[in-house]
């Protein structure tokens, strides 16, 4: 499996840290509004591979280059924040010796490509009830996440194991616990306060969000966080999701105005204030 990313070489040879390149004779430069969190569902692995009569694991394997891709190309344009749809609570029910594949693939990209991450000074973080993980892949998750926290750069999350519903109601409980201890008052449970103890509280909401395969819904992805998201659907597969089409993502936010439920001219004069 080829490496996350390009490294230049210092003066010893050795791979500096650094943010993430962009290639030196890049063409095409994306030059819009830069979204500050971009949210994706990575649907069509499975298509993929059927219409080339491979096994499902093999779109898998091939959709983790467009997340290379995906992650790279948001460090050339400043994106802040990445969060990724890996493996959904409802994605148990799929048959188990492809469950298995997964979870073997999750574990193996952990290995391979956490130090790479470091070395680009990109965050990790897993989000999403990991009970359910084996052992081993909990702690390589703990290991990547532990290796890449002091890092600056580019925050890329992956959900795993995760549901919206299920965010909604584990910030819930934990609300709730505090108002049994007396450490909160009913009164004071507001949005705010909910907002506080979701898994992304302390990212901005995603500002974009792109679902790749054809299908278009949210899919218990992140419901609260994407209230007032830009939505975008591809019928690309995310196997051939790239750059390019990265981009057209992007240059679609850029057309949009977002209002907050102010009005288009209230939003303009806003803008010549």
């Amino acid at each position: 499996m080829r490496s996350l990313f390009k490294f230049r070489r210092g003066p010893s040879g050795n791979s500096q840290k650094i943010t993430m390149m962009a290639e030196d004779k890049q063409k095409d430069e994306y030059h819009g509004t830069v979204p500050r969190h971009v949210a994706i569902i990575m649907d069509g692995n499975g298509r993929w591979a059927k219409k080339r009569l491979m096994p499902r694991i093999a779109g898998h394997r091939a959709g983790v280059d467009s997340v290379r891709a995906v992650v790279q190309r948001c460090g050339e344009v400043g994106v802040s924040a990445l969060t990724l749809f890996a493996f959904s609570s409802e994605n148990w029910r799929r048959p188990e010796s492809e469950v298995g594949l997964l979870m073997e693939l999750f574990l193996v990209a952990l290995q391979r490509e956490s130090k790479k991450l470091d070395q680009n000074n990109v965050r990790l973080r897993v989000i999403g009830d990991r009970s359910r993980f084996s052992e081993k892949l909990q702690q390589e998750i703990v290991n990547a996440e532990c290796l890449t926290a002091d890092n600056s750069g580019l925050v890329l999350s992956v959900a795993a194991n995760y549901g919206g519903r299920w965010d909604i109601a584990q910030a819930a409980r934990q609300v709730a616990e505090q108002v049994k201890a007396g450490s909160i008052e009913p009164a004071a449970v507001d949005e705010t306060l909910l907002g506080q103890y979701m898994t992304l509280a302390a990212l901005p909401e995603p500002d974009l969000f792109i679902r790749t395969g054809g299908e278009q819904r949210i899919s218990n992805f992140l419901l609260w966080q994407l209230a007032y998201s830009e939505l975008f659907f591809t019928d690309t597969l995310w196997p051939d999701f790239k750059q390019d089409a990265f981009d057209l993502a992007l240059q679609s936010f850029t057309s949009r105005q977002r209002r907050f439920g102010r009005t288009g001219d209230q939003v303009e004069e806003n803008k010549r204030a």
